[in-house]
C-alpha cells in the first residue's frame, strides 16, 4: 500500500521535499507490503541528517512535496 502527501500526490524515492521548511529528499519508502517499519526516511542535512516517518505518513503536517525527478 502507498503513503501518500497532505497533497494527495503519491510518495516516491527521490522525491524532493520540504520538511519543517527545510529542503529534503525521500530516500526509501517502506510500505505495508515490504519489510517492517512502516513509513518513510527523509535526508535532509542542514538539521535533522535522516529522519524515520513512520506510518500513517499522510498525517505529517510538516511535509511538503515539491517535485520529482
Amino acid at each position: 500500500m502507498p503513503f501518500f502527501y497532505q497533497s494527495g500526490d503519491e510518495i516516491k524515492a527521490g522525491d524532493r521535499v520540504r520538511l519543517h521548511g527545510n529542503p529534503a529528499e525521500v530516500e526509501t519508502v517502506q510500505d505495508a507490503a515490504g519489510s517492517e517499519p512502516h513509513g518513510i526516511m527523509i535526508v535532509e542535512p542542514k538539521v535533522f541528517g535522516r529522519l524515520f516517518i513512520p506510518a500513517p505518513v499522510s498525517d505529517y503536517e510538516d511535509l511538503e512535496f515539491v517535485s520529482r525527478r
